[in-house]
């Protein structure tokens, strides 16, 4: 958890609902590596940070999800250094934000 990177957290908002959240940090995930097959977005998840320090649940790393085109977010730089996927308790995607940006 970085303090500094508090107010981007709770600035995302989801880009296809822009009066909704991401979530925070506790529903991120690091995801480095995205692909595509078929037509569709996978991020894999490459999070090893402690989940009890960040009050979520487990996700192996190396698990692959599914990112719908409307939850890619590329509207905000991100200054995390990680490309973060952000998943409900029932692994429904609330946003994708990609390392950098603009």
């Amino acid at each position: 958890m970085d303090p500094n990177n508090d107010a981007w957290y709770a600035g995302l908002m989801q880009p296809d609902n822009p009066s909704m959240s991401c979530c925070g940090e506790a529903d991120s995930y690091w995801a480095d590596e995205i692909h595509f097959r078929d037509g569709k977005t996978y991020a894999v998840i490459t999070d090893d940070r402690d989940d009890a320090k960040l009050h979520r649940r487990h996700v192996d790393s190396g698990t692959e999800v599914e990112i719908p085109s409307n939850k890619l977010k590329w509207d905000r730089s991100n200054p995390t250094g990680h490309g973060i996927v952000f998943l409900s308790s029932s692994d429904f995607v609330f946003c994708y934000v990609q390392p950098g940006g603009v």
